[in-house]
């Protein structure tokens, strides 16, 4: 099955088909039938929502889904937390819906990541009902909370918003989930593979057709740090072929430290790589910039081992990893050491273990905001903080006509800025 998901995941990012093996080229009849029924399947599940066959749950609080078109490796974890940190740090304590996809590993790595914060991470395909379980424990904040004469001002110490209540939600992986009304909606790009052969899945990489992008409010270009100017560029023009008016904001991964397997707690300098041979291992959705990563960190030699997204390591791959370790060793006469990304860790820190007596560390890295003319690190939160004050009166005027009041929302439309 490992082996397969490679095979598929190569035909969906070459641009030549007649580049490929015949193998590769046999199952590109089967993948393309495949896509089709997907695109009909996707077609009537979006027409059915659109006319009301499936309903929308709209919660309490304002939603911010971060979410992408295209499989995994397009930083939406790092973005979950950089909103949420923020939102944190505010004063407005938010709730993290997360379908905890294979095992939970990004839910794990945000908690350890957002610990001490006011944070509540909820875990559950059925996010609706995950977050109803949260609002009944913790309750959630009155949207017009934020607000002092209709504009959402940083909360401080002593404030009258309860922390211990949900404030707004934010929604991992959100795009394709349409059950759950989403207030905002950001849509998450990798810079260095951004639409593959173009193509629905299983054939290409992508979720739904590139004119969904005419849903999001935010687009942000991840990894844009590795990729050049011209591509940067043809991957804007094609967003703004779909939806002029969107800000596109650019993002990357910087590396801080390492942590040693079995020691959480070490911070190993970026600098101890320096002059020595690698063996990057890895099971995320784009490996690429991963590696490329540590290339950058002054190593003599950096060798990769990679598997498909959210893969559990087993006996039979540490074997694999052993004789790939045994043969750099060999090659250049000391011992590699091995690195993974927090992501690995967390899905499965014990087996990592089995490869003593090689070293193996986890890097760790935050996301960040690329400064670019007026889309930075405080223009991407002073856009976030206008749609939720947006979002905000819309939820009042929401709740006031449910409550069949047409006084209190003439009212609330007189009164607001």
């Amino acid at each position: 099955m490992e082996k397969l998901r490679r095979v598929v995941k190569e035909i969906a990012y070459v641009q030549d088909y007649t580049k490929l093996s015949t193998l590769h080229q046999s199952l590109i009849p089967i993948l393309s039938l495949a896509s089709s029924l997907y695109r009909v399947v996707l077609s009537i599940r979006h027409y059915l929502y659109h006319f009301g066959f499936f309903s929308k749950h709209r919660l309490p609080v304002p939603v911010i889904s971060v979410g992408n078109l295209t499989w995994g490796g397009n930083g939406k974890t790092p973005m979950v937390e950089f909103i949420s940190s923020w939102l944190a740090d505010s004063g407005i304590s938010p709730l993290i819906l997360t379908r905890g996809y294979a095992g939970g590993d990004e839910a794990r790595m945000l908690t350890r990541h957002l610990r001490g914060k006011a944070v509540k991470i909820g875990v559950g395909a059925n996010r609706a009902a995950t977050a109803a379980c949260f609002f009944k424990r913790h309750g959630y904040v009155d949207p017009r909370d934020y607000l002092v004469e209709g504009k959402w001002h940083e909360q401080k110490e002593g404030s009258r918003i309860d922390s211990r209540k949900v404030g707004v939600v934010v929604l991992d992986d959100g795009m394709q989930h349409w059950s759950l009304q989403r207030d905002i909606e950001i849509v998450m790009v990798n810079g260095l593979t951004p639409w593959g052969n173009h193509q629905i899945l299983p054939l290409g990489p992508l979720r739904e057709p590139l004119k969904a992008l005419g849903r999001a409010d935010v687009v942000v270009i991840h990894h844009a740090n590795l990729v050049s100017e011209h591509n940067l560029r043809d991957i804007k023009l094609m967003i703004r072929e779909v939806k002029k008016s969107l800000r596109i904001f650019f993002t990357r991964m910087s590396p801080s430290h390492f942590f040693e397997v079995g020691n959480i707690n070490t911070r190993i300098p970026l600098d101890i790589l320096c002059n020595g041979v690698v063996l990057c291992v890895s099971a995320i959705g784009s490996a690429k910039a991963f590696v490329q990563g540590i290339k950058k960190m002054g190593t003599l030699y950096v060798d990769q081992l990679d598997f498909s997204d959210h893969h559990s390591l087993q006996d039979t791959d540490i074997e694999i990893i052993r004789m790939k370790l045994k043969e750099l060793e060999d090659k250049f006469g000391s011992m590699p050491v091995v690195v993974i990304t927090e992501k690995d860790y967390d899905r499965d820190p014990e087996i990592l273990r089995h490869l003593s007596p090689y070293k193996v560390m986890a890097l760790c890295s935050e996301l960040q905001i690329i400064p670019c003319r007026d889309n930075g690190d405080d223009d991407f939160k002073k856009l976030l903080k206008e749609l939720v004050e947006g979002m905000t009166q819309l939820h009042v005027l929401l709740k006031l006509f449910r409550r069949k009041s047409m006084r209190g929302c003439m009212l609330f439309l007189y009164y607001s800025p």
